[in-house]
C-alpha cells in the first residue's frame, strides 16, 4: 500500500507526494526535512490523502495530479472522497 497526498504550504501553495508511511512522512515535512520545496515554504498541513494499492499507481495518480492547475486541485479536492485503497 501507499499513500498520494497534497501538503498546504504556509504562503498556501500546494505540494502534492507520495509515500508509504503517511504519519511519518508528514512529520518529516513539518520539521523541514522531507523536501526542499517544503522546507522553504513552512508550515504545511496535510490537506488531503488517498491510500492506493501500489507504488506503481501512487506513482501514476501522483503524476495526475500535478498536471492539474491550482484551481482543478482546488476542485478536485472538494470532490474528492476517500473510498478506501484503489485497487488495480
Amino acid at each position: 500500500m501507499a499513500f498520494v497526498y497534497i501538503l498546504r504550504c504556509g504562503d498556501g501553495s500546494l505540494y502534492t507526494g507520495i509515500t508509504t508511511n503517511m504519519s511519518k512522512r508528514l512529520k518529516q515535512h513539518q520539521a523541514g526535512q522531507a523536501s526542499k520545496y517544503t522546507r522553504a515554504h513552512l508550515p504545511v498541513t496535510l490537506w488531503w490523502t488517498r491510500q492506493v494499492y501500489s507504488w506503481s499507481e501512487a506513482l501514476k495518480e501522483e503524476h495526475r495530479i500535478k498536471r492539474l492547475t491550482r484551481t482543478q486541485k482546488e476542485a478536485f479536492v472538494k470532490t474528492a472522497q476517500d473510498l478506501g485503497p484503489v485497487t488495480p
